[in-house]
C-alpha cells in the first residue's frame, strides 16, 4: 500500500512541478511578448503562489468531499485550464490562467500528506514523504531540460500546448490508483465544498489548527522563511543569468535543471539523515544558515560563469530547496493523526503567503536598486535570521526542559 501511495503521489507531484515551472523558465518570451519587462514575471509568480494559498486556505472541504487521489486529479484538470489560459495573448487572460495553475498546485500538499501519513511505516516516514517532495525538484528539472529546446524549435505556443496535453494525460494515468488509495465514500462535507472556497469563515477555522502543537507556530514560520527564498530562487534563476551572466534559454534551463536535479537528491539525503538523527527542527534551523551562504557564494563565485556557475547553483540547490521533505514529514508527525490534512495545509498556507510576497519585493528590489544581488541576498539574509532565531528558542526550551526534569528529580 505505501509503495502505491509513494508512487501516486510522486507522480502527481512531478508533473504538477514540471508544468507549473513552465511559468518562470519561459519567463523572458512571456514577457516580452505581453511588452513587459524581464524582472515582471515576479508578479506572474506571485499570482500563482495566491492560486495555492486560496486552495490551501478554504480547499479543506473540497479534499474531504472528493478524497486525495480525486482532489489531485481535479488540481490537474486546474493546471490544463490554466495553461491553456497562459496561451492567449490577452494579458488578464493570462493573469487568470497563472491563478489556475496555482490552485491546482494546491491539493498536492494536504492531500499527498493524508495518503502517506495512513501509509508509510513511522521508522522511513520522513525518507518517504521526502521522496514523494523530490517530486517538485524532478518535474522542474525535467522543465529545465525540455522546454527551452520546445520554444526554440516549435515556438511558445506550442510548447504550452504540448506542457497542457501532458498535464490532461497525467489525470488518466493516476486513475488506477484512486480506488485503492482514496477508499470510502465521500464525508459529509461534500454539499458545501464549492461554499467554502469563497468563505472567510473557513480559511479562519484553517489557521487555527496551528495550535495543535506547541512546535507548530516555530515550525510555520521557518517553512514560511524558507518558502521566500525557494520561491525568489525559482521564479528568477533563469531570468537572472539571462540577463546578468548572457546566457541563452537553453542554458538557464540547465542552470535551473542542475538547481532543480541537486535539490532532489538534498531531499532524499536530508529525509534519510532526519530519519536516523531525530531533532528535525534543529536540522532545518542548521540548513537555513547554510542555504543563506549558499546564495551568497552563488553571486560571489557565480559570477566567474561558465563551471563555477553551476557548480554553485548546484549547491544552492542541494540546500536552499532542499528542505521540504523533512519539513513536512516533521508537520505531520507532530499533528493529530485526523488534522494531519489541515495542518500541512495551514503551514503551507503561510509558505505560500512567503512565495508571494518573495517574488513581489524581489521585484520591486530589481526595479528600485538595478541590482539583482541585492535582491538574492535580502531573501538569503530573511532566512539566516529566521535560523538563528530558532536555535535560540530551541536552546531556550531545553533549558526550561532540563529545569523541569531536575525540579521532579528534586
Amino acid at each position: 500500500m505505501w509503495a502505491s501511495a509513494l508512487i501516486a503521489t510522486l507522480f502527481v507531484q512531478t508533473v504538477s512541478s514540471f508544468s507549473s515551472m513552465a511559468l518562470p523558465l519561459l519567463g523572458p518570451p512571456l514577457m516580452a511578448r505581453s511588452g513587459l519587462s524581464p524582472e515582471s514575471i515576479g508578479y506572474v509568480s506571485a499570482l500563482t503562489s495566491g492560486g495555492i494559498s486560496w486552495f490551501l486556505a478554504c480547499g479543506g472541504p473540497m479534499l474531504g468531499h472528493f478524497g486525495a487521489v480525486r482532489s489531485l486529479q481535479i488540481g490537474l484538470a486546474c493546471m490544463a485550464a490554466g495553461l491553456l489560459l497562459m496561451a492567449q495573448p490577452v494579458g488578464l487572460v493570462a493573469l487568470l490562467g497563472a491563478l489556475a495553475i496555482g490552485f491546482g498546485c494546491g491539493p498536492n500538499t494536504p492531500a499527498g500528506s493524508q495518503i502517506l501519513i495512513r501509509t508509510a511505516p513511522p521508522r522511513h516516514r520522513t525518507l518517504i514523504f521526502s521522496i514523494k517532495q523530490a517530486g517538485v525538484p524532478l518535474g522542474g528539472a525535467i522543465a529545465g531540460l525540455a522546454i527551452a529546446p520546445l520554444v526554440q524549435h516549435h515556438g511558445l505556443q506550442a510548447a504550452l500546448w504540448t506542457i497542457t496535453g501532458v498535464t490532461l494525460a497525467s489525470i488518466l494515468l493516476v486513475q488506477p490508483f484512486r480506488r485503492r488509495l482514496d477508499g470510502g465514500p465521500a464525508t459529509a462535507v461534500g454539499g458545501h465544498w464549492g461554499r467554502a472556497l469563497f468563505s472567510p469563515r473557513v480559511f479562519l477555522r484553517s489557521l487555527g489548527v496551528l495550535k495543535a502543537h506547541p512546535s507548530l507556530p516555530l515550525l510555520t514560520a521557518l517553512g514560511a522563511s524558507y518558502s521566500t527564498l525557494q520561491a525568489c530562487l525559482m521564479a528568477f534563476t533563469a531570468t537572472y543569468a539571462v540577463t546578468r551572466h548572457g546566457a541563452t534559454l537553453a542554458e538557464a534551463g540547465g542552470i535551473v535543471a542542475v538547481m532543480q536535479f541537486s535539490s532532489m537528491i538534498g531531499r532524499v539525503l536530508m529525509g534519510w539523515v532526519a530519519d536516523r538523527r531525530g531533532r528535525a527542527l534543529r536540522h532545518l534551523a542548521l540548513q537555513a544558515l547554510a542555504s543563506a551562504a549558499a546564495v551568497a557564494l552563488l553571486l560571489v563565485a557565480g559570477s566567474a560563469g561558465g563551471l563555477a556557475l553551476y557548480a554553485c547553483a548546484a549547491l544552492v540547490g542541494f540546500t536552499a530547496i532542499g528542505w521540504n521533505g523533512v519539513h513536512i514529514a516533521e508537520l505531520a508527525r507532530v499533528a493529530p493523526l485526523p488534522l494531519v490534512s489541515d495542518v500541512t495545509s495551514a503551514a503551507s498556507l503561510f509558505g505560500f503567503l512567503g512565495s508571494i510576497g518573495g517574488p513581489l519585493a524581489f521585484a520591486g528590489l530589481v526595479r528600485w536598486t538595478g541590482s539583482y544581488e541585492i535582491a538574492f541576498l535580502s531573501a538569503a539574509l530573511q532566512l539566516a535570521l529566521f535560523g538563528a532565531i530558532s536555535f535560540l528558542v530551541l536552546g531556550r526550551q531545553g533549558r526550561a526542559g532540563r529545569r523541569a526534569t531536575q525540579g521532579e528529580v528534586e
